[in-house]
């Protein structure tokens, strides 16, 4: 069911036929990762206290954990850590922990990938990991009242145009009742529309800053990083900050945590038909940006 695909940095990744897009970004799974997830979030520094707690949101592959658990027990291997993944499609995780793909971790990583992947829950004696699997926002309401809190967010749906129902200003309510008081939220997305409803659900926001060497001319940031303290986070440059004033920052919009994706997707559109906020395509003809 599940072909996988390979990236430029020779790992690998899937395409989902049903939301139409790969998983991974095609210049490198494994790369993408650490840069936009584990880098984003601090863990490297993180490691060095005793104890992390970990929210993967849209688990997939298990890339994003397994470069979290890579990069924090590089530093300290006795570092208790916490992971609750949401997942909505259980053979995702179990085709990915199949050979060449469960390569491209360290061997000693690899049992924990597959136990996680084969059986939805891995107890070590460094690791806690859970994936709850159904709709995200319905399985992340459980965990407030579990008093779970991530030091770590690792936020990666479909994008916003493919799967409208997970950047929505009420998902990410949900989702930031379970961001610790100085945790760290990552995304890959820079989309204006989602860095507004990370606003609107009460979060700072801030860029994660391009990497040079792998930069394309047209890109402006490497996705955006959020959290309950501004003073954590990468400013926004002023382009950034003028893109949230345009009409691409209308966000998308779920009242009941239950609609359709066409049915937030029409909203959304019809919000913006009406916005009277400033043009996306003014806003790109006057930074130049093509």
């Amino acid at each position: 069911m599940w072909v996988p695909q390979q990236t430029d940095d020779g790992s690998f990744t899937f395409f989902s036929e049903a939301f139409g897009e790969a998983f991974h970004s095609m210049r490198g799974a494994r790369a993408e990762a650490f840069e936009k997830f584990a880098r984003a979030t601090h863990l490297r520094e993180r490691a060095e206290g005793d104890r992390l707690c970990i929210l993967d949101v849209c688990y997939g592959l298990g890339y994003n954990t397994a470069a979290a658990l890579e990069t924090i027990w590089a530093v300290n291997p006795r570092c208790q850590v916490a992971v609750v993944g949401l997942e909505l499609d259980a053979t995702v995780p179990r085709a990915a922990v199949q050979p060449p793909l469960i390569e491209s971790w360290s061997p000693g990583l690899r049992p924990v990938l597959v136990e996680l992947a084969e059986s939805c829950c891995c107890d070590r004696p460094n690791l806690s990991a859970r994936l709850l699997i159904g709709d995200a926002r319905q399985t992340v309401q459980t965990l407030p009242y579990q008093e779970f809190r991530a030091d770590a967010i690792l936020f990666d749906p479909f994008s916003p145009r493919r799967c409208p129902q997970l950047w929505t200003v009420e998902f990410f309510g949900a989702i930031a009742r379970c961001l610790a008081p100085g945790g760290i939220l990552a995304t890959y997305s820079r989309a204006a529309s989602v860095r507004r409803a990370l606003q609107l659900a009460g979060l700072h926001i801030g860029s994660i800053p391009l990497n040079p060497e792998a930069a394309l001319p047209h890109e402006w940031s490497q996705g955006t990083v959020a959290s309950h303290r501004a003073e954590s986070l990468p400013p926004l440059s002023p382009m950034e900050q003028e893109h949230l004033q345009t009409r691409a920052a209308v966000p998308y919009r779920d009242p009941n945590l239950q609609g359709l994706p066409e049915t937030i997707e029409a909203r959304h559109q019809q919000e913006q038909a009406t916005s009277k906020l400033e043009s996306t395509s003014s806003w790109r003809r006057r930074w130049q940006i093509q």
